[in-house]
């Protein structure tokens, strides 16, 4: 798959989103439901911001991933 997101979107993710699921995770009490869903949450930031691939941007269509420079892509269509 095509990375989708940009760095600053993965660091949040990895160093700011991630951690406080955990946390509030663990102040509610990780056995209940809501530590539960909030720790899956957790490990889908960490794994989105490992790869760099967050499948809902894909089914909306947008990216924060910045688009790479091409190569040769000023000399094509006549401009010099």
């Amino acid at each position: 798959m095509t990375p989708n997101m940009g760095i600053i979107d993965r660091g949040l993710r990895a160093f700011v989103v991630a951690p406080a699921a955990i946390v509030s995770a663990v102040v509610i009490d990780v056995g209940t439901l809501g530590g539960v869903a909030l720790l899956v949450a957790a490990g889908i930031m960490l794994v989105t911001a490992f790869t760099g691939v967050c499948p809902t941007y894909t089914v909306i269509g947008i990216s924060t991933e910045p688009r790479p420079h091409r190569v040769g892509h000023h000399l094509r269509g006549g401009h010099v």
